[in-house]
């Protein structure tokens, strides 16, 4: 399973780098495309890589990610794939970045003896949207995250109430097609208003109801949120163990839950990430 929540910090902040790994979110995405101005990549990428490079001496359990700007993918990627790295997130995702990440990949993974990486494709603007089936075929890609802001922005879309349905409905694609190709749940996307977490927790609910498994966060006090709404409650870890327990003495045959419900092997699927979530 991806991480459930992936905290981003900007990549020319190496301040706060350790302090973020440190912290309560699962996965720490340093930044290396919109939150760095280009006159700061070049040092953003020494501060990446160098922190990279330290990480056994950081007392930490979070996973490290970086989110590489396809402008500058070369450069990006040369510097980040070390021993230290998780996985990559890739801005506006697009089957030419997707092939190009991909031959960057191969090469460093083999010469720096680094685990295959995960890559999480950002969905961002209305070229991805349409490609939607195409870039989840592609062997390189581990599932999608949806970059809303980015989204909305290109296709000139208002986030209002009555523009609500059309949100859920772009999100929907996404879960959508990630799952027809049998890829993990897509990541959320965040909100930028960091300061109301009732509305992002309410939202959050709300994501996880359409499919969603992860959320982005930009700032930590969103990350307990994120964790809290992810994690099933004692009533439904026990209804999903009861489901398990009930099919495996069926031994095969055909046996029904606590409300006399069928169990076939949807009802099994969820029970079983249910207590993987857990």
């Amino acid at each position: 399973m991806l991480p459930r929540s992936l905290l981003y910090v900007p990549a020319n902040r190496p301040l706060l780098f350790a302090k973020a790994a440190a912290g309560p979110a699962d996965a720490v995405v340093l930044d290396l495309e919109d939150a760095v101005p280009i006159a700061d990549k070049s040092t953003a990428r020494l501060s990446v890589r160098e922190f990279l490079d330290s990480l056994p001496d950081v007392p930490n359990g979070a996973q490290i990610w970086v989110r590489v700007d396809p402008t500058s993918l070369d450069a990006d990627v040369e510097a980040v794939v070390r021993l230290g790295l998780s996985g990559i997130l890739l801005a506006k995702c697009s089957i030419d970045a997707l092939d190009q990440l991909a031959a960057l990949l191969d090469r460093l993974e083999a010469e720096r003896g680094v685990t295959r990486l995960p890559v999480v494709g950002l969905v961002e603007d209305a070229a991805a949207i349409l490609s939607l089936a195409d870039l989840a075929r592609h062997h390189r890609l581990t599932t999608f995250a949806v970059g809303e802001v980015d989204l909305l922005g290109d296709l000139r879309l208002a986030r209002t109430p009555d523009t609500a349905t059309a949100v859920v409905d772009l999100r929907l694609q996404v879960v959508l097609h990630a799952a027809a190709a049998r890829l993990p749940a897509p990541v959320a996307p965040t909100s930028t208003d960091f300061r109301d977490l009732d509305t992002f927790e309410r939202s959050t609910r709300e994501l996880v109801d359409l499919g969603f498994r992860s959320r982005t966060a930009i700032h930590p006090g969103q990350v307990p949120v994120i964790h809290h709404v992810l994690a099933p409650d004692d009533g439904q870890i026990a209804t999903a163990q009861d489901v398990l327990d009930r099919f495996n003495a069926a031994n095969g045959g055909v046996t029904v839950d606590a409300n006399g419900r069928l169990i076939d092997a949807a009802v099994i699927r969820a029970a079983r990430e249910t207590l993987q979530r857990a």
